[in-house]
């Protein structure tokens, strides 16, 4: 069974930093690729980042090209998003999963979802 744990959010106020991270018990974690999510009140999740299985940027949402980073370390089974100059529209409850895909157009793998990490930004 898959096991994600994201921890990192909290409250921040607009143009802060915050770095969230991905906890994954998966036994082949190095073979994926990582995405984060975000899902806000009232809208559907939306995939923001995705990185390779080495660790490669493979897309970002628009909202957050030039703020946002993502990147992972297998040896700990973890991946990162380091989020700057953060934006009142960046709030949002934010996951991490295995997915599939290409380009721009990314799903998760499967129905594995920790139970994230809210961010807040306030203006």
């Amino acid at each position: 069974q898959v096991q994600l744990v994201e921890s990192g959010g909290g409250l921040v106020q607009a143009g802060g930093s915050l770095r969230l991270s991905c906890a994954a018990s998966i036994g082949t974690f190095g073979s994926y690729p990582m995405g984060w999510f975000r899902q806000a009140p009232g809208k559907e999740r939306e995939v923001v980042a995705v990185i390779s299985w080495s660790g490669i940027s493979l897309y970002y949402v628009d909202s957050v090209k030039g703020r946002f980073t993502g990147s992972r370390d297998n040896a700990k089974n973890a991946v990162y998003l380091q989020m700057n100059s953060l934006k009142p529209e960046d709030t949002a409850h934010y996951y991490c999963a295995r997915v599939v895909g290409h380009g721009s157009s990314w799903r998760p793998l499967s129905d594995d979802w920790g139970q994230g990490t809210q961010v807040t930004v306030s203006s």
